[in-house]
């Protein structure tokens, strides 16, 4: 709906920001600092034509403001902002380029890039010096104004305590775009995330918590453009509040809230992969879409003796200005809205060391992560960050305060060596295994303050991590030179496919050792989407750019993949049943009240414990990890004390087997394997083994065992319970 002529306009209200539509009219906001005058651009239903400019009457507090008693839902919007164009000064004011609405609720339309995008003309060697006239909104997408009416009904959040989660990374395109039983029209959408057969998927395998990759708006950068490419990934942001539309089958924003109660239902968690650090605009160079066009130097870091330039922490060319109240508060406004209006659980945080940056070091008493904190809404979702940025002292993974878990990608390198069989690397396996101790828990956190991963959407597949020893990204246009070459992976073997029936079976034993040691370790574990049915990018690690079949998911799986799903679930499902295996506390490592042996012991082949010499020798690659089922020392929500089955896990990273003498630790127990790698498929036959006797542990495999004791009783029960699953 579009206005036709010139509108009523009344002062409206500087709060809240954006286009606010209260069931009479529109009120319409804008925060500016060094505006001079703000126009509200009034365009047709399909945003083609501009129809109306209104000039917006009311300034408080540097908010300017209007309220349209005529406007409706549906009208298409953006604004023009006038002001000094002096970049020296930190100024880019140019009324001739169309804005979006930071805090615009909807997007319409994809930009369609030209030089006019720019605010000075291009080619010429100092910005400041050439201011470019030509009205770019033909090209650029625009706002719409929303009715946020919504039926969530019964609508709850599932709340799953962190120690019980288990993440699921996403791509919302890319998961469905290949899948034979979401309906065509669904596929790569919100609603094609909700469809029976994804929720089915997701259920089965056991995962709690869907990790969306970018959902706010964001842009294709015009040099992928150029090259027939696109900006697959989406840490392109340029609209905080918005979903982005190219996956909305609907074209409504109810499609997304009702993707999130259908998650609800099923008891999955909803979490955004968020992009808060930098927006699209680039860097002094870059396009003027919003932000740098609405107030420059307030929104963006400057470099204080030279403004014309920005600090850049992110590698995109420019960072938010972290340390402007106004800043926070539309970090803050759009956080508080996708929990409180889209009902979403949580947030992973996007380079979030540049969220916690105040003059120029990472403080971890920062203002946002302070903010955070102390937000009644916010302290109570999942916050996860990705604890790095690119600038000086930005690794900062184990330093994020209470309240916060972090992506742990020293656990991701540590796994990945081992596996692959590096040597050195025992010391700090028993480390990451455990929780992490060394990194968490000198701050008082909990071993789920470590989300533990292998793969992730930057990267190699799980597939890929076993197929090939060099990235191959030729793919992107950048001859191969993007994508880190850091990737600790081993193709076993041979470059790529093969139609070798052992380097077949190899790299099925290893993602089976990787798999299985994630879901193992104590901390939060992620999969990254596709990884349980052998999705392949063909080599390429950093596939951002790659919308199509070498990134979405294909569905098509080998019967090799299936076993590898039914793996995964077995695992998952293990996980779940036992406590011992996802602790809310860290080990102790002596012996608990109530139990005569160590809550944790690590051993030797010998099956005697790893001794202080052991854990310094490099040639280690051998060990076995012993879980004390008694030795808990936790209860459950009502006070009564939790106790479990004791395991043993077996771990060989040799290129040949090892015979490991199983320990015992109660007279007559016995030990039942319930799970081997070597095996295909990782099931075992129904067998135990005595105490004090030798396992035929094979090569470059993991072997998890259960403690029977007596007659069998709960031993027999629960083994016959583990296979079945």
């Amino acid at each position: 709906m579009a206005l036709q002529s010139q509108p009523i306009v009344w002062p409206g209200r500087p709060y809240p920001l954006g286009s606010t539509w209260d069931g009479e009219g529109v009120n319409f906001a804008l925060y500016s600092e060094h505006a001079e005058k703000v126009e509200l651009c009034l365009f047709d239903g399909p945003g083609k034509r501009e129809m109306l400019r209104v000039t917006l009457p009311e300034q408080t507090d540097m908010v300017w403001h209007g309220y349209l008693p005529e406007a409706r839902p549906g009208q298409v919007y953006g604004y023009r902002v006038y002001g000094p164009y002096a970049p020296e000064q930190g100024h880019r004011f140019n009324h001739h380029k169309l804005l979006l609405d930071p805090y615009g609720k909807q997007v319409q339309g994809t930009i369609q890039w030209s030089d006019a995008h720019f605010g000075y003309k291009l080619g010429h060697k100092q910005e400041d010096l050439s201011f470019d006239r030509r009205d770019d909104a033909a090209g650029m997408p625009k706002n719409r104004v929303i009715d946020s009416a919504f039926t969530w009904g019964t609508d709850m959040p599932p709340r799953i305590p962190w120690h019980e989660t288990l993440i699921y990374e996403l791509h919302v395109k890319g998961f469905t775009m290949c899948h034979p039983e979401v309906p065509a029209h669904l596929r790569g959408t919100y609603a094609g995330l909700a469809t029976a057969p994804v929720i089915e998927h997701f259920t089965r395998l056991g995962v709690t918590s869907i990790e969306l990759m970018p959902v706010h708006s964001f842009v294709d950068d015009r040099q992928l453009v150029e090259r027939g490419l696109r900006n697959y990934w989406g840490y392109n942001s340029i609209g905080f509040f918005a979903p982005e539309p190219r996956y909305l089958a609907s074209g409504s924003i109810t499609e997304f809230k009702t993707m999130v109660k259908i998650l609800h239902s099923a008891g999955l968690e909803v979490i955004l992969d968020v992009v808060y650090n930098h927006t699209a605009e680039g860097n002094h160079l870059g396009p003027t879409l919003s932000l740098k066009g609405i107030d420059n130097s307030a929104y963006y870091r400057l470099v204080p003796d030279n403004m014309r330039y920005y600090k850049d922490y992110t590698g995109t060319g420019n960072t938010l200005n972290m340390q402007h109240p106004r800043v926070l508060q539309l970090i803050m406004d759009s956080l508080r809205y996708w929990v409180l209006e889209m009902h979403v659980d949580g947030f992973r945080f996007d380079l979030a060391a540049t969220l916690a940056r105040e003059l120029h070091e990472v403080n971890r008493l920062g203002a946002f992560l302070d903010i955070i904190h102390q937000d009644p809404v916010l302290s109570q979702v999942k916050l996860i960050a990705e604890p790095w940025d690119l600038g000086e002292g930005g690794y900062q993974v184990g330093n994020f305060p209470v309240g916060w878990a972090e992506w742990n990608d020293r656990y991701r390198d540590t796994l990945r060596s081992y596996w692959k069989g590096d040597e050195g690397c025992v010391g700090d396996l028993a480390y990451r295994m455990t929780g992490s101790s060394d990194l968490y828990a000198h701050s008082g956190r909990r071993p789920y303050a470590s989300v533990n991963f292998i793969t992730a959407h930057d990267g190699f597949t799980l597939q890929d991590l076993v197929s090939y020893n060099e990235k191959h990204n030729e793919a992107n246009g950048e001859n191969n030179r993007d994508g880190t070459d850091n990737n600790r992976s081993w193709n076993c073997g041979a470059e790529g496919p093969t139609d070798s029936p052992d380097i077949q079976a190899l790299r099925g034993k290893q993602k089976r050792n990787l798999l299985a040691t994630l879901l193992l370790s104590q901390g939060v574990p992620m999969i990254y989407g596709g990884d349980p049915i052998g999705q392949t990018q063909t080599g390429n690690n950093n596939a951002y750019c790659q919308d199509n079949a070498i990134s979405w998911v294909n569905w098509d799986v080998s019967q090799q993949d299936r076993d590898l799903l039914a793996f995964v679930q077995r695992m998952i499902n293990l996980r779940k049943r036992h406590a011992v295996l996802h602790r809310r506390r860290f080990f102790q490592g002596r012996p608990i009240k109530g139990a005569n042996v160590k809550d944790v012991l690590w051993l030797k082949p010998n099956g005697q414990e790893i001794s202080e010499d052991d854990w310094r020798d490099p040639g280690v690659r051998c060990l076995g990890m012993f879980l004390s089922g008694q030795g808990l020392d936790e209860t459950d929500e009502r006070g009564r004390k939790l106790s479990d089955e004791t395991f043993l896990v077996l771990l060989n990273a040799y290129h040949e087997d090892v015979p490991f003498t199983l320990p015992e630790f109660h007279p007559g127990a016995r030990w039942s394997a319930w799970m081997d790698t070597s095996r295909e498929g990782g099931l075992r036959p129904a067998e135990t083994h005595d105490a004090s006797a030798a396992y035929p542990l094979q090569a470059r495999s993991l072997v998890v065992l259960m403690e029977r004791r007596g007659n069998g009783g709960n031993g027999k029960r629960e083994e016959s319970n583990e296979a079945a699953s």
